[in-house]
């Protein structure tokens, strides 16, 4: 492999401005740098761990030489994931001659702001949604909002000044359309294929050129944090205090950032975010583009990655029990070697994974359900949106002509010390005809696969109950039930 360059500083765009910074820690998040470095401080702090929205922000990338804007939380959003992109705060927004922007315009007129703390992170949310979508339906915007959280407010008047937006100026005519193609030359100005190191001693951040690059600082450094979205790295940073040097970032390593499909196998690099796979996902494999709706909010899924989430062995991660009912493999890569291995056989223990020292994800192969295949995704949580799963059940099944089981797997989340499947539930169904009544005999199996945990988010004997329920539920869906087993809000009202 050629030497690569290395340069010491990061590089980035702030609003209007060009920026370069030397003097960062691999732990300093845009939300501070904004606030105490910058005195950008619309920006506000409110949960620092990625779930009120206060400190959403628009985060501009290059993909395909194309320039893309997302909202993202600058509280676990950390400077080092930052290089080579544009980062738009609350103070950026401008209406023509002096005037507010079009979406505060909307939000004082619809009386969408009371105390105001939370009302910059809205507004930002709004602008990126109004940015792609000028005319969004209510569930667009209630989807955009999902992120942002407001305790004195309530969302009828927000929801109305989103949909007012365009009464007062013109998406195209926005400054960040307009002044597009020069914040495209721009960053892509800054690409110079260099690997930045930042640091020194037990302080140092490193960006890799390129996924080759990646995979050689990994060999030398076997015990750095990988940070993809730092949806999870955040956290460990704001609430529990750990140290994460060296830490190394990949979120913008286009080789990592890839999503196909060849030959019904779609395969997902390690940086695809929730937001990118659902473009894919919920075309081929509908149920997966629902769960991805419910994982966080906006700004976690623009963050967030699928690789991310199976590389932290999280028994309730919501991606891992979907992916290994349909039976998707795993390429890990160290250096120039590289196995596949199933995915399930990736998860040893709590905290332990097959990965040996300076491996990484490289990519997860899932394949595409045929004609004739059942598979649905259930996912059971507190709150419905942006919440962390109590139980998920993700089920596969295979019918033979006659009606037989000729091939079932069944996988939970929050079940076990890892993603886990049903394997005595699946033996108690595999070649009996697909009926209630064998279905409700197979359930004491699960006893015999689970003994679930107590905890924050549900007890036990709730576990153990609602997986039971899950499997009912499939077997609803696959007999064409005319019950509806979900109703959104919208078809309630």
């Amino acid at each position: 492999m050629a030497k690569v360059k290395v340069r010491s500083e990061l590089r980035f765009l702030l609003n209007g401005d060009d920026v370069v910074v030397a003097d960062v820690g691999p732990d300093e998040t845009l939300l501070d740098y904004l606030r105490l470095r910058r005195a950008l401080r619309g920006t506000k702090e409110g949960c620092a761990e990625g779930d009120c929205g206060a400190c959403t922000v628009l985060v501009g990338k290059l993909a395909a030489g194309k320039l893309v804007y997302e909202s993202v939380n600058a509280c676990i959003r950390f400077m080092g994931s930052l290089d080579g992109c544009h980062v738009v705060t609350i103070e950026h927004l401008r209406g023509a001659d002096g005037a507010l922007h079009p979406v505060q315009q909307a939000m004082v007129d619809f009386h969408g702001s009371q105390c105001g703390f939370c009302t910059p992170g809205f507004v930002m949310s709004l602008y990126a949604l109004w940015m792609r979508a000028p005319e969004p339906s209510v569930a667009a915007i209630e989807k955009a909002l999902q992120g942002n959280l407001c305790r004195c407010t309530g969302y009828e008047a927000i929801v109305r000044a989103a949909r007012s937006i365009s009464r007062y100026g013109q998406a195209a005519k926005d400054p960040l359309a307009a002044e597009r193609k020069r914040v495209t030359e721009r960053l892509a100005a800054l690409r110079d294929d260099a690997r930045v190191e930042v640091g020194s001693g037990g302080r140092r951040l490193i960006v890799p050129a390129s996924a080759d690059d990646f995979a050689s600082v990994l060999e030398k450094e076997p015990a750095a944090t990988v940070v993809a979205g730092s949806t999870d790295v955040g956290l460990w940073v704001t609430k529990q205090m750990r140290d994460i040097s060296p830490a190394v970032f990949i979120g913008g390593i286009e080789d990592l950032r890839a999503i196909s499909e060849e030959k019904g196998v779609v395969t997902i690099g390690a940086g695809v975010t929730y937001s990118e796979a659902f473009a894919k996902l919920s075309k081929r494999i509908p149920a997966l583009g629902r769960l991805i709706d419910r994982i966080g909010g906006d700004q976690v899924r623009n963050m967030g990655t699928i690789g991310g989430n199976i590389a932290n062995g999280s028994p309730i991660g919501d991606t891992p029990p979907p992916l290994i009912a349909l039976g998707a493999t795993l390429t890990l890569r160290k250096g120039r070697k590289r196995r596949t291995i199933p995915l399930e056989d990736f998860f040893i223990a709590y905290g332990k994974q097959d990965r040996r020292p300076g491996e990484f994800v490289e990519a997860v192969l899932v394949p595409v359900p045929a004609k004739g295949e059942h598979f649905s995704v259930h996912k059971v949580s507190k709150r419905r949106e942006e919440d962390i799963t109590a139980t998920l059940g993700a089920f596969y099944l295979v019918l033979a002509r006659n009606g037989t089981v000729k091939s079932i797997r069944i996988a939970y989340g929050g079940m076990a010390a890892t993603p886990k499947r049903a394997s005595a539930v699946e033996a108690a169904l595999l070649g009996k005809p697909w009926t209630e009544a064998n279905v409700e005999a197979a359930l004491p199996a699960y006893d015999l696969d689970f003994s679930p945990l107590t905890d924050m988010r549900a007890t036990a004997a709730y576990r153990a109950l609602v997986a039971k329920n899950l499997l009912m539920r499939f077997y609803q869906e696959t007999t064409g039930t005319k019950a509806p087993l979900t109703v959104g809000r919208q078809e309630a009202a």
